[in-house]
């Protein structure tokens, strides 16, 4: 059978002139609009219309996507994020319109060029536009018709995108089927969890929003109202609940793909769950997918989860049955590094079906510590620690133990778990021990485990009952999160920085209650304690401004869901250990056949003998494209001594420079010289040139001492010229060099590959994500050898994604962005220098505050933003989670705090440009 792909492509004009012609009868057949060729990779290409619709009354931007023949075809409309437009989306809406469907985008009321005010998806607005362009869809020629005026038609679309397709299919029959990513059930729940006002996300939601003045006014007076006095009320409530998927949840009867975030703590796990049990209880199939990143940051899996997205419109739009749509369940999790390609190795755990939360529930016994007495947070000292270690140690069950603990006057200073607006996601980092998470004395109460005799996946939402009394019998809020603690005591994570609030009325207080932590999938280690704290405050909500006694007694062990039914899949092969030996056989073929065409090689430059590495002017266009480059007018030149760094993101043309330094690939202008010399495949300079360009192929039956000796060998030079030994000593593997190297694991095949580079410590040595795959010390190591490397004369190219370990290894650097050149020079020069804190706040910083937090102990400067909404801190001698202390106590607003990787930074801000 033929494919979407190949259906389009044979449609195809076939020269530039047909193509020209073809656009030109199209933009007079549409009457309207505007009609744009996209690039692709290759066909088919993709034309965009743009034009404003008036579907509920209001203007509305749209683009509308469609690709070659005249078919018909299914279609498909993407929502924008919040605080976005139709642009965020733009990709995604290219690549399934090449994929065989007619995508309409478009710009919530509120965004982009759209008119209007933000209802925040209100059946009577937001909801009534997509009907109406559902409605415009239908008169569509090429969009294929279940019945007249009824188009077959899927909606997709993340956060506030994914909450209108969710609508869309409660109120319009029409919808056939929906993939919303990491979006919520019910606004009200999300906001107002628990009856508790998540008071920073709340003002992000409003500010992204472009300010109280841009939403309907109900909606911004509502939230004036909640925001002043820090409790919802009921109208409040009932606002948010009437334009939440959940008001219309017995009527949402269509096929549904359910993503959502682990960093997440807008719209967290128990939000998919809500979804899942509503829509499968009306008959319909349903799936379920807990992906990496979130709100908080994080990885987002855009490639995996849109090409999910895609099998499961083929499965219920084209009604190709044989599709796989993968299973009812699915979870990431992170181990490793992929040495291939440089990414986190994420492996996906599944299940036949949906486990639920509170699946496979294990029980674990408390006892109180007497936390409150003492800070639990990242500064923790030795003392808490042992004193916990040997209470827990003791502990065999859950004690009535109590905790009595106070809710400071004004709320302040309050706890702090996430915190929105950290770039980069601390909900990622913790799973890496990293995190900024800080209860302070006396304002919390511990219980905690005895060390765990084996690990324990946690997968769900675990439970406790507790019994709560407020001293004066008013209602008592308090936030719970479960630790995951380190041996000693010292370090503990709190899994993706998540905590759950929780009002407890007066007429709930003195009797048992059972109460549920974020949901999470975490492993606890073997040794580990898990140690449940709950907290009077927490920085990202309101609470109580009066001063308040909470006395809180365990009733029964914390259990927790293991989801037995859940399997990790196992790791695969990288692609190179079966595929290599077969692209070698294509190589050779075109090296045979190209070498009759090759010209002669250019002259020596006596000028650049002792220059490693010269390029001017190199450009790499894409195969069969006639104007898009892969690398563009790139020049920069390499000396002696030098460790350069090569940064850039994801296609910015990196390792197609580093093919091209390497010979692997020919440059269409421009060149490159290596020692005065011309690089061409098979050049004799490439023997000065040591090389390790995603991943290595080895012979997997042959050991690794034994696959080093065969390359070597192939070299036809000496035996002692390979100083095997050193580059076995960097290698690190050990007595694994006498194992075959199919047992290898990633790392393990990474460090053979980096010792085969180093092998003849070649002048030139290029190195692409060297550290990934090592381990701290390793990676430490592979710096202070890069280091020594250079010092002796010779010269390293290093490609990372580790900005931290570029920017201490690194003696130089060339930023690249979109196959262009962006800067070059000494690291210095790129980043500045000091060792810097991040603060972003909710108000403008003024001069005197920034002078106070500067004269703070420990705090050698702190410098206003650009925009004025932030601090540089310069840490000189304090802490993070002091700094964060410190700045709660001075009534600073903060929605933001983090490390200011200057590299990071600088980094950023040379390749920015792309949609927020």
């Amino acid at each position: 059978m033929e494919t979407p792909t190949v259906r389009w492509r044979r449609l195809l004009p076939r020269t530039p002139a047909r193509w020209a012609a073809a656009v030109a009868v199209l933009a007079v057949l549409v009457g309207g609009g505007t009609w744009t060729a996209v690039a692709d990779d290759g066909p088919p290409a993709v034309q965009r219309e743009d034009r404003m619709l008036r579907p509920g009354g209001v203007e509305i931007d749209t683009s509308y996507f469609t690709a070659g023949g005249s078919g018909k075809r299914p279609a498909v409309l993407i929502g924008h994020g919040f605080g976005g437009s139709k642009n965020d989306v733009r990709a995604q809406a290219e690549k399934l319109a090449a994929d065989g469907y007619a995508v309409l985008t478009w710009s919530a009321r509120g965004f982009g060029k759209s008119g209007g005010a933000i209802s925040l998806n209100d059946p009577e607005g937001e909801v009534k536009d997509v009907s109406g362009l559902i409605d415009w869809l239908a008169g569509r020629p090429e969009v294929e018709l279940d019945k007249k005026g009824d188009p077959r038609v899927g909606l997709t679309g993340a956060s506030y995108g994914g909450a209108v397709s969710l609508l869309a299919a409660g109120y319009d029959q029409r919808v056939d089927a929906i993939a919303p990513v990491i979006t919520y059930w019910n606004l009200a729940d999300a906001l107002f969890p628990d009856g508790v006002f998540k008071k920073l996300w709340a003002g992000i939601f409003v500010t992204s929003g472009g300010g109280c003045e841009k939403f309907e006014k109900k909606l911004c007076e509502m939230y004036e109202r909640v925001a002043v006095s820090g409790k919802p009320d009921a109208a409040a409530t009932e606002l948010l609940t009437e334009r939440s998927p959940s008001a219309v949840a017995d009527r949402i009867k269509v096929p549904s793909l359910l993503v959502q975030g682990q960093s997440d703590s807008l719209f967290p796990l128990g939000h998919a769950d809500a979804m899942q049990k509503a829509i499968s209880a009306n008959g319909a199939p349903v799936s379920v997918d807990w992906i990496s990143g979130g709100h908080d940051g994080g990885d987002s899996e855009t490639a995996r989860v849109e090409g999910r997205v895609g099998s499961w419109f083929d499965r219920y739009l084209k009604e190709e049955t044989g599709t796989d749509t993968g299973p009812a369940f699915r979870v990431t999790r992170t181990g490793g590094i992929d040495s291939t390609d440089g990414a986190a190795l994420k492996r996906g755990a599944s299940s036949d079906t949906y486990p639920g939360l509170r699946s496979g529930g294990r029980e674990i016994p408390l006892r109180a510590t007497g936390g409150g007495g003492t800070p639990a947070g990242a500064g923790a000292g030795a003392g808490a620690g042992a004193g916990a270690g040997a209470g827990a140690g003791t502990a065999t069950k859950s004690t009535g133990s109590a905790e009595t603990f106070r809710n400071p006057a004004g709320a302040v200073p309050p706890a702090i778990s996430a915190v929105p607006g950290v770039g980069g996601g601390l909900s990622q980092l913790s799973s890496l021990g990293v995190g900024l998470s800080l209860d302070f004395p006396g304002q919390f109460g511990r219980f905690e485990s005895a060390p765990l005799a084996t690990p324990v996946r946690v997968t769900g939402t675990p439970t406790v009952r507790v019994n709560v009394k407020e001293a004066a019998g008013q209602d008592a809020v308090l936030f719970g999160k479960v630790y995951d603690v380190s041996p000693d005591g010292r370090q503990q994570v709190l899994p993706s920085q998540l905590v759950a609030p929780y009002r407890i009325t007066a007429d709930q207080q003195g009797k048992p209650i059972e109460l549920a932590l974020p949901a999470v999938d975490h492993e606890f280690d073997a040794g580990h304690r898990m140690r449940l704290v709950f907290s009077a405050t927490d920085l990202g909500y309101a609470s109580p401004a009066e001063p308040a006694t909470y006395t809180v007694t365990a009733d029964g062990p914390l259990t927790v869901p293991t989801a037995p039914a859940v399997a990790t899949a196992a790791a695969t092969l990288p692609w190179w250990t079966w595929g290599l030996p077969a692209a070698a056989l294509v190589i050779a073929a075109g090296l045979l056949i190209t070498a009759r065409r090759r010209t002669a090689t250019p002259a020596p430059d006596p000028a650049l003998t002792d220059v490693p590495l010269q390029i001017t002017g190199l450009s790499k266009k894409y195969a069969k494209s006639v104007d898009r480059y892969a690398v563009r007018e790139l020049s920069f030149r390499v000396e002696k001594g030098q460790v350069l760094g090569l940064l850039g993101p994801n296609g910015a043309g990196k390792t197609t420079t580093l093919r091209m330094l390497m010979g692997l690939i020919a440059p269409d202008e421009g060149e490159i010289r290596v020692f005065g010399q011309a690089i061409r495949p098979g050049a004799p300079v490439l023997s000065r040139v040591g090389a390790f360009v995603e991943g290595a192929g080895f012979l997997p039956h042959l050991s690794g001492r034994a696959n080093l000796d065969l390359y070597w060998q192939a070299t036809g030079r000496p035996a002692e010229d390979a100083h095997i030994e050193e580059a076995l000593e960097i290698a690190g593997l050990g007595d694994a060099l006498a194992r075959a190297v199919r047992t290898y694991s990633q790392g393990m095949r990474q460090r053979l590959a980096i010792a085969q580079a180093m092998l003849g410590m070649p002048d030139l040595l290029i190195l692409d994500e060297p550290t990934n795959g090592l381990d701290p010390p390793q990676i430490r190591e592979m710096r202070d050898v890069m280091i020594r490397y250079a010092a002796g004369g010779r010269t390293v190219i290093v490609s990372s994604h580790l900005l931290s370990e570029v920017e201490q290894s690194c003696t130089h650097l060339v930023v690249m962005d979109r196959g262009r050149l962006v800067q070059a020079g000494p690291v210095a020069e790129i980043t500045g220098s000091g060792d810097m804190i991040l603060v972003t706040v909710a108000e403008t910083v003024s001069e005197p505050l920034a002078e106070k937090v500067a004269s703070l102990p420990g705090i050698g400067s702190a410098v206003r933003t650009d925009d004025g909404r932030g601090l540089l801190v310069r840490l000189d001698g304090a802490t993070a989670s002091r700094l964060v202390a410190d700045l709660v106590r001075l009534d600073v607003p903060v929605t933001g705090v983090g490390p200011h990787r200057r590299l990071e930074d600088a980094f950023l801000t040379l390749i920015s440009g792309g949609a927020a």
